[in-house]
C-alpha cells in the first residue's frame, strides 16, 4: 500500500488550520479540541503531547488511545471522496477527522457532530 503524502504532514501544522477553519466560523478551539479527543481518545494532556512532540498524523492515529466505535457512522463526501468508502484504515480516520471540522464549521450542533 503506498504511502500517501499526507500521512507525513506535521500534526502540528494541520491541526492550527484546523483551528483557523473553526474560529473563522465562530467556532473554538476548545471544540476542536474536543472533536480531536472525541475520535481519537487522546485526552487534552495526551493531545498537547502529540503536538510538543511534532508527530506526523500517520504516528498521531497510530498512537491514538482508542478510535470512537460511533466513529461508523461518520458519512458523507470529504475531499471528493465518500468518507465510508475509503478502504485504507488510515487514510479513513484522516478522512474521518477532516469530516467532523467540516460539519464543525458547517455550525452543526455539538451533539450530533460527535454522533449522540
Amino acid at each position: 500500500m503506498p504511502i500517501h503524502a499526507v500521512f507525513k504532514m506535521k500534526l502540528a501544522k494541520v491541526y492550527p488550520l484546523y483551528v483557523q477553519k473553526a474560529i473563522r466560523k465562530k467556532r473554538t478551539r476548545e471544540e476542536v479540541d474536543q472533536i480531536i479527543c472525541w475520535l481519537t481518545g487522546y485526552d487534552q494532556a495526551g493531545l498537547q503531547h502529540q503536538l510538543n512532540q511534532n508527530n506526523d498524523l500517520e504516528a498521531f492515529f497510530e498512537q491514538a488511545p482508542r478510535f470512537h466505535p460511533r466513529s461508523a457512522l461518520i458519512k458523507g463526501v470529504v475531499c471528493g471522496v465518500r468518507v465510508e468508502q475509503i478502504e485504507d484504515p488510515l487514510m479513513r480516520k484522516l478522512r474521518c477527522l477532516d469530516k467532523l471540522i467540516d460539519e464543525l464549521a458547517k455550525g452543526k450542533p455539538m451533539e450530533k457532530i460527535l454522533r449522540e
